[in-house]
């Protein structure tokens, strides 16, 4: 098995990328243990599918993980502006943050820190806009990331827990500078 080279750099996405991403995306969800798959959330795969459309919010990025060997392992979506989230509860609301949604990285490339580098690149743009906190929500079947936004500094933050058809999905804020 040849080794998995570490993570290159943290970029936009390019439009011929859309499909790659979403096909990465679904491939990831689909096989969490204990997430819903895609016959029980079909809306919600169709999102992930579609990935790549996030970058046309207002204020909206979709970051890409490029491998050394300049492969795409990895993405995810920044808000700068919380309006275009898009969750269930009260994030939509929530003022003077950016959000981080749908992190993901292919199964070759885990460990070679392209999770925390995506999320590093969403902290930095939340910082550049001088937004006070980070918001993002994960669920229990994503340990991984869970534990990866606990070492970033991440807190539980339970106002802005809420179910997604059913599947209990949990709030967490980072809270940049002074609180």
């Amino acid at each position: 098995m040849g080794m998995m080279t570490k993570t290159q750099y943290v970029r936009e996405i390019r439009t011929n990328e859309y499909e790659a991403l979403g096909r990465l995306m679904v491939d990831v969800y689909s096989n969490l243990a204990g997430f819903p798959g895609p016959d029980e959330q079909p809306g919600y795969y169709d999102m992930l599918r579609s990935i790549g459309c996030f970058s046309e919010r207002d204020g909206a990025r979709v970051l890409v993980a490029i491998s050394a060997d300049d492969e795409l392992v990895g993405g995810i979506v920044y808000f700068g502006d919380m309006a275009q989230y898009g969750s269930g509860g009260i994030a939509t609301t929530v003022k003077n943050a950016s959000g981080i949604r749908l992190l993901g990285v292919s199964a070759r490339a885990r460990g070679m820190g392209a999770g925390k580098a995506l999320a590093r690149a969403c902290i930095q743009l939340a910082k550049d806009k001088g937004h006070s906190h980070v918001v993002l929500h994960t669920t229990q079947p994503m340990q991984v990331a869970w534990s990866l936004y606990e070492k970033l500094g991440f807190e539980r933050s339970k106002d802005l827990d809420f179910a997604q058809e059913g599947l209990p999905v949990f709030g967490f804020r980072l809270w940049l500078g002074e609180k």
